[in-house]
């Protein structure tokens, strides 16, 4: 196990009280190392299969295990953290992809000599309106168990969840999510 460094501008960075601080700062780092340790390499190889290229695959394996020492310093769940470390992983590799491929369509642009404006055009503006005003209208114009399955599935439940929450069967949800899904499709191609 590692040597433990008391790092006082450490525990003012992640918010712990002086006194617990020293403590809940070395048990967050030797879980954390633990769990380095135990899941980098995976993580790594999920990232790189996830498109990240292999030198910017260890940064984003770093920011995981950051999130992950704020997260146990915090004092936050520590259920299932395997499963937390990849769901985070995959969202900030996502998010490095997304970045990237602004940066290159940034880069492309000035390389082309056009103009770069991240700010939409007025006729854009006026079409993203009109799309939100006509998928809201269609929202509303859902029957009351398709809305409600809708409003829940964008809270971010899952569909047992949905089923549990309006005592409906896991099918009934699928399927009326499927329909109401449908139903802002076609409004939406209008």
């Amino acid at each position: 196990m590692a040597p433990s460094i008391h790092d006082p501008a450490l525990d003012l960075a992640i918010g712990l009280d002086e006194a617990a601080a020293p403590v809940a700062a070395t048990e967050a780092a030797e879980a954390v190392l633990r769990l380095f340790d135990m899941h980098r390499d995976g993580v790594h190889r999920y990232v790189r299969a996830l498109g990240i290229p292999d030198r910017d695959a260890e940064d984003v394996v770093q920011d995981v295990f950051l999130a992950l020492f704020h997260h146990v310093a915090r004092g936050r769940p520590r259920t299932n953290l395997r499963g937390w470390i990849f769901r985070v992983g995959h969202n900030l590799a996502l998010r490095h992809l997304k970045r990237e491929a602004r940066r290159r369509r940034v880069g492309d642009d000035l390389v082309s000599g056009r103009a770069v404006d991240a700010a939409p055009s007025p006729e854009d503006r006026y079409a993203s309106r009109q799309r939100r005003v006509r998928l809201a209208a269609a929202v509303n114009a859902l029957p009351a168990r398709e809305r409600r399955c809708l409003q829940l599935r964008a809270e971010g439940l899952r569909y047992r969840e949905i089923a549990r929450v309006l005592g409906l069967s896991l099918g009934t949800v699928a399927n009326t999510m499927a329909r109401a899904l449908a139903r802002l499709r076609r409004v939406d191609e209008r």
